[in-house]
């Protein structure tokens, strides 16, 4: 479900540097990785939007998909591309690029749910909703 290239507009760019420990024996990265920078740049949005250290945990994951276009190395410079696929009222699917320059060399997504204090799917926080774009 990631967005395409040409529709994408991403909300906000991490720059990120591709580390020895990222990398597998084959010298390319861990196809996990991929997942823990779209991570980061998702919580550097919020973040942004007022969401702080107390208010992290209610967000589980429910599902995640990438696909590879091109190979990513150690050392290799690159901007993480965090924009919204599709949101509800309880959850919100981040679409995701990884770019080296102008190549598209990853993308992905992954949909969060906020849950209550009982589990349940709940409704997002309207400062984060807003600062989203999603209201």
């Amino acid at each position: 479900m990631s967005a395409p290239a040409d529709d994408f507009r991403p909300l906000h760019v991490e720059p990120v540097r591709v580390a020895w420990v990222d990398t597998d024996a084959g010298g390319r990265i861990h196809w996990s990785v991929v997942f823990r920078w779209a991570e980061l740049a998702e919580h550097a949005l919020l973040r942004k939007l007022g969401r702080d250290a107390d208010d992290a945990g209610p967000y589980p994951r429910r599902s995640a998909g990438v696909v590879y276009h091109r190979a990513l190395r150690f050392d290799d410079e690159l901007e993480v591309r965090l924009g919204i696929g599709r949101a509800g009222r309880t959850s919100v699917t981040f679409a995701w690029q990884l770019a080296r320059g102008d190549e598209l060399c990853v993308e992905g997504h992954h949909t969060v749910v906020h849950v209550d204090d009982t589990g349940r799917p709940a409704p997002w926080p309207g400062r984060l909703r807003s600062g989203l774009g999603i209201d």
